[in-house]
């Protein structure tokens, strides 16, 4: 119940749609009760009374009843539909909105494809069925009751013995409701882990191909697909017990009062037309309590959608996401004896402590899992020191009391895999600055070696790139990002293989647009290749979380140790990165 309660606080944001739905819902309800009474006219009054005459009035007001009603229900529908859609855009924004304001922590262990799920499916199936449940619940209890009572006024004995079924109708609504919840939560899960898989492979579709894994994928979604097929079956089962039971309840009630009311007619104690009447009566009385049957199932289904949907609401957000202060740094960067565990078994970094002083370039060196891309993940905040993991200062000040907005906007990010979203180079390199004129994209493509291939392309800036950047070789999203970053001018710079996986003469180009990217900011840079670090003012060489050398590339060659090592083995100095060096 609490749940549903916090849904329902995003229906009272349109309080004048909401009324006009459930008002409009009751004029047509209340129109109900005109054919029965017309009815009982015609057989009472006109035919065995002998009055044709008063057929046409009475058929007119039963058409102009009709006609009210399904005007009614039009504009309901209009109305309906449109507090429908304004609430699911509510409510998916607020959720998204969330969803962006979560640590990093959590997204990785988080599948994308339960996280769409949860944004598109579970919101529309939350809001649709409670809207819809307050506007059809409203009219079938308004119905009930508005039937029930003119049952009563007509012929209270009869009225009672419609009233025999429903206590068993209640009991069986009980005891569907009180088993539904984690058949729901079940089918819900399930469809969650197919979508699941289905975005990973659709993602990886060119590795599935590339491997030959066509026939193995085929067998991993089918088993989700089944396990979504016989979660599903596990509701219907439910339900199939459940409707024809409350169905042939009702029928029986049906069947009392024919049974019980044609005795009455045929004992004169009651008129045929009257007995039509409440026949009809009786079948409206029946109908909207079948529909709230069915809207029971629906809210099930809903209150399992939306526990998914809070669960994700629920999560702690980051803070200090605000813009807080001005912040333009110089580029003073200290890092005192920070040490940091994704887990309480794993430590990944050790005591590490250096300074980066303005406008430098900090290389960072080392194996795979020796901590390089946590020290700038660290200071980005995409991840949280503790109180005893020392601390990152950016111009003397610790980074815990700068906004994490602050400090990222302060930052440049190029990253090994350049993500790029699917819409136009133009949309993309607007991510570094919403404002940049033409001009100014022309220019930061020309700084990073992009323009040549940019201006090839028949629609230009305004050609698309496709999902992740897929119509774009590897060396062009890099310079894309590049120019990205360049267009942001920021004062901090994060590298991270921003030269990885390209051949010689891409990256050739890449580092002439690294070399400008990188003049006049404090830069860290993430590399395996000699060429993007030997340059650098220091180079760290990490291993298991700690620094083990540092210096320049002369200073680290000179003391022969696992810096010179790696240069000697080829592990990082190549062949290419001398042709390369020589180049540039």
């Amino acid at each position: 119940m609490q749940t549903i309660l916090r849904v329902f606080r995003y229906l009272r944001r349109y309080p004048w749609l909401a009324t006009g739905t459930v008002g409009f819902a009751v004029l047509a309800t209340l129109m109900v009760i005109v054919f029965p009474t017309v009815t009982q006219r015609v057989i009472d009054d006109a035919i065995r009374g002998r009055k044709p005459e008063l057929i046409p009035p009475l058929a007119l007001l039963a058409i102009g009843a009709f006609f009210i009603q399904s005007l009614s229900n039009g504009v309901r529908i209009v109305l309906n539909n449109t507090f429908e859609q304004k609430v699911i855009f509510d409510f998916r924004s607020d959720l998204y909105e969330h969803i962006q304001t979560l640590p990093l922590r959590w997204f990785d262990y988080r599948a994308t494809g339960d996280i769409m799920t949860r944004v598109l499916e579970d919101v529309n199936s939350v809001e649709r069925v409670l809207i819809d449940g307050i506007e059809q619940g409203t009219v079938a209890i308004l119905q009930v009751l508005i039937v029930g009572v003119l049952l009563f006024v007509r012929e209270p004995w009869l009225a009672t013995l419609t009233m025999l079924p429903v206590p068993f109708l209640i009991a069986g609504a009980l005891i569907y409701t009180l088993t539904a919840r984690s058949r729901y939560r079940l089918q819900r899960q399930a469809g969650s882990a197919m979508n699941s898989l289905l975005h990973d492979n659709l993602s990886g579709i060119r590795q599935i191909k590339a491997y030959v894994r066509e026939s193995q994928e085929h067998e991993r979604f089918n088993k989700a697909s089944k396990g979504l097929k016989e979660a599903t079956l596990v509701v219907m089962r439910a339900w199939a017990i459940y409707d024809p039971s409350m169905d042939f309840l009702t029928s029986c009630g049906l069947v009392i009062v024919t049974g019980f009311g044609g005795m009455a007619v045929l004992q004169g104690h009651m008129e045929l037309g009257e007995l039509v009447a409440c026949l009809i009566l009786v079948r409206f009385l029946y109908e909207p309590i079948g529909r709230l049957h069915q809207l029971n199932q629906m809210l099930q289904s809903a209150r399992a959608a939306a526990e998914r949907v809070f669960e994700i609401l629920d999560e702690p957000a980051e803070n200090d996401l605000e813009a807080g202060e001005p912040f333009s740094p110089i580029g003073h960067i200290e890092y005192r004896n920070v040490s940091f565990a994704y887990s309480d078994d794993q430590p990944v970094l050790r005591g590490v402590s250096f300074v980066a002083e303005p406008g430098q370039t900090i290389a960072l060196v080392g194996e795979t899992g020796a901590g390089k891309s946590t020290l700038v993940n660290l200071l980005l905040r995409f991840y949280e020191l503790s109180p005893t993991g020392g601390d990152i200062l950016i111009d003397g000040r610790s980074i815990r009391t700068l906004s994490k907005r602050a400090i990222r906007n302060a930052t440049g990010f190029v990253s090994q895999e350049s993500f790029l979203f699917n819409g136009t180079i133009r949309e993309n390199l607007l991510f570094g600055r919403p404002d940049a004129s033409q001009t100014e994209l022309w220019e930061a493509l020309r700084a990073a070696n992009a323009q040549e291939f940019v201006s090839r392309l028949p629609a230009g800036l305004d050609a698309g790139v496709g999902e992740r950047g897929i119509r774009q070789s590897v060396g062009e999203k890099q310079r894309i990002s590049i120019a990205r970053a360049i267009l942001k001018d920021p004062p901090l710079l994060i590298l991270d293989e921003a030269t990885a996986s390209v051949d010689t003469e891409t990256e050739r180009q890449i580092q002439e647009a690294l070399n400008r990217l990188l003049l006049g900011r404090t830069s860290f840079v993430i590399a395996h290749r000699l060429s993007t670090v030997r340059h650098a003012d220091q180079i760290l060489v990490l291993d298991r979380g700690k620094i083990i050398e540092r210096g320049d590339h002369e200073q680290l060659l000179a003391l022969e140790g696992k810096y010179a090592r790696l240069c000697q083995s080829g592990l990082f100095f190549t062949e290419e990165d001398a042709e390369l060096e020589h180049s540039i």
